[in-house]
């Protein structure tokens, strides 16, 4: 049910991909900033796309993982560290991606159709279809939806690119500052660009490597070959293909409308397109919706089945029946939530920086378990909690202005006013890892010793 019986082509892994990651929030979210240095967090995926295909991929097959957890219980030879990220991937899937999905996708349609609903009358249909789907597809029907939906939201996207443009005469510049159609972000940017040197690497490792909505769909192929032509193929899509859909229109509806925000995209989607084509765009749409909804709907409900219920509750005996309540539950609580994000500034700043809660703590259990044999799996629970604390003081006090100094942030009242979110990650993915490895000898007294790349080997 999970791996959809590890038949998917190539084809479907990669429109599975492309979709899971080609949602609303990427749509609505980075036009919804009206600046073309955006598409970084696209042009870099392409790198964490080649780390997934030609290292994580083979690493994953080997093991013969369902759950990116596994891999880790096998490295540690312990279950706590399973259970500790099993419980941040559920938590954040839970308390973010699912809402956000639903909370983009709803102000897409509200925006496009101009009409003035509250929104969860788009929310709940959206979502309820979606456990529905998910309960009586599995992850195989999702990837299906995935791939067919997602060729018609491209092309109507695209689409929509060539006609933002024509709107504007295929003058994206005149008129439009300088910072909105430039790729050098400054420092109050949402992309300075000294960080794509610093942390934007780890973040698209974590998230094409290590993130279970991701990786599972790699790992849905029957063997490495045809899981990497996939990946491949989703890299090729996403360099060539998504960043001009994920930008330009945004910076054509400042040109027209002015600074709008979120709700930029469904705007310009109404202005350029027929009236006809814009009900089959918001139809596509709305299924985009479902479907990424779905995928994250699966694999959440696959954490909780294989790493809480089973070892927890009871063995599982029958994975559907599980799958229909924890579905269920897990719709309820998303649609409960997505009111929360109304006073977003930016969806896809807001994901970003709150990714970092959970992304650079367990990528830094990956690095520390892979790179290092003989650690505990303890350490590694101890070095995981303290990068989630230490990022969760960073963005919610350190980063905060005013929060322990009057209208400035802790960073800018030190002297460092360009340091960015971006950049703090790395330093807490650093940190955690050496917390780790400290723990590792101080408190578990193991040696911990590195077999990564250029370790000499033992005699």
């Amino acid at each position: 049910m999970f791996l959809a019986g590890g038949t998917l082509t190539w084809l479907y892994i990669a429109g599975s991909i492309t979709l899971t990651n080609l949602s609303t929030e990427q749509l609505v979210g980075m036009n919804g900033n009206q600046m073309l240095l955006l598409a970084w967090w696209e042009l870099a995926g392409f790198l964490g796309l080649m780390i997934l295909g030609f290292v994580f991929v083979p690493i994953y097959y080997r093991n013969n993982c369902t759950t990116v957890t596994e891999l880790l219980e096998r490295r540690y030879k312990g279950g706590s560290i399973r259970t500790v990220i099993s419980a941040i991937f559920l938590l954040g899937n839970l308390l973010i991606y699912l809402p956000a999905a639903l909370y983009s996708g709803s102000l897409f349609l509200k925006s496009m159709f101009g009409v003035d609903w509250p929104l969860l009358w788009f929310a709940i249909p959206m979502a309820v279809i979606a456990a529905l789907y998910t309960i009586s597809g599995g992850l195989k029907a999702v990837a299906v939806m995935d791939t067919f939906s997602g060729i018609g939201v491209l092309a109507i996207a695209l689409l929509v690119v060539v006609l933002a443009l024509y709107a504007v005469d295929f003058d994206l510049f005149s008129g439009v500052p300088a910072e909105r159609v430039s790729m050098i972000g400054s420092n109050q940017s949402p992309i300075p660009f000294h960080t794509l040197f610093t942390g934007m690497l780890f973040i698209q490792i974590f998230y094409w490597s290590t993130n279970q909505n991701i990786t599972q769909k790699a790992m849905t192929a029957p063997s490495v070959r045809e899981a990497q032509k996939g990946v491949l193929a989703a890299a090729a899509v996403r360099v060539v293909v998504i960043p001009a859909i994920v930008v330009i229109p945004g910076v054509v509806g400042y040109k027209l409308f002015g600074p709008m925000g979120d709700a930029s995209y469904g705007r310009v989607v109404a202005h350029v397109l027929p009236g006809w084509m814009s009900g089959a765009f918001a139809a596509l749409m709305a299924a985009a919706v479902i479907a990424h909804t779905s995928a994250i709907l699966n694999s959440s409900v696959a954490l909780y089945a294989l790493d809480f219920h089973d070892k927890f509750v009871r063995k599982v005996e029958n994975f559907w029946k599980l799958a229909a309540w924890a579905s269920a539950i897990f719709t309820i609580s998303s649609i409960a939530l997505v009111p929360a994000f109304e006073s977003a500034k930016s969806i896809i700043n807001l994901l970003q920086e709150l990714n970092g809660l959970s992304s650079m703590p367990i990528l830094s259990a990956f690095i520390a378990g892979l790179l290092f044999v003989n650690v505990d799996a303890r350490a590694a629970v101890i070095g995981l909690l303290y990068g989630v604390a230490a990022y969760a003081v960073h963005s919610f006090i350190l980063y905060k202005p005013g929060m322990l100094f009057p209208e400035q942030t802790f960073y800018q009242h030190i002297g460092l006013p360009w340091l960015h979110y971006i950049d703090v990650m790395v330093a807490v993915l650093a940190s955690s890892v050496l917390v780790a490895l400290a723990a590792n000898r101080l408190i578990f007294g193991n040696r911990a010793r590195y077999v990564g790349p250029g370790a000499r080997s033992r005699r």
